[in-house]
């Protein structure tokens, strides 16, 4: 009768992956090991390093910020000539209308700007002095109303308008 066991195997005794308790004992430390040693390995190599407490002044902090908030408290200016179409859109205007936030017609975009400039200059300086929509009151600026129509003429020539900006009288103090 033939035997189909394995040379040296006995009948009933089953077959092991590993040879010895010794090999299944390294294998398993070494797996638990290994990962533990790649890991700490990478994190010192990134360079990673705590924060220094100088880094936490407040100097510092508000480096960092800055350029998030980006704004600047300014005074408001009195006096003298009223700065330019270009100069209010570039300090104000540019936020919304360079990438056309919540529908604002995008600079130098002519077919946005068509209907708008149909309805004529009246209209669109009323629309930017007391707000319109998402954009507030002089958009938010603080400008007089011949600064602000200069912006919205430049603003609307660029969109295909041929506007000249009126010369508006300034309010005085106490005029209503």
């Amino acid at each position: 009768m033939a035997n189909n066991t394995p040379a040296g195997k006995q009948t009933g005794e089953k077959m092991r992956f590993f040879k010895s308790n010794t090999q299944l004992v390294v294998v398993v430390t070494t797996a638990l090991v290994l990962p533990v040693v790649i890991i700490s390995a990478m994190i010192g190599a990134s360079g990673s390093r705590p924060r220094a407490t100088d880094d936490m002044s407040s100097e510092v902090i508000e480096a960092r910020i800055r350029p998030v908030a980006g704004f600047e408290l300014q005074e408001m200016k009195k006096g003298g000539p009223a700065r330019t179409g270009e100069e209010v859109f570039k300090g104000v205007c540019t936020g919304c209308h360079t990438a056309g936030v919540s529908g604002a017609p995008k600079f130098g975009d002519k077919a946005a700007w068509a209907p708008r400039i149909a309805q004529g200059l009246d209209t669109l300086l009323q629309s930017a002095t007391k707000g319109k929509n998402a954009m507030p009151p002089q958009a938010g600026g603080e400008y007089s109303d011949q600064e602000v129509a200069n912006a919205v003429v430049y603003m609307a020539n660029e969109g295909g308008a041929n506007f000249e900006a009126p010369k508006l009288e300034e309010k005085k103090e106490g005029d209503e």
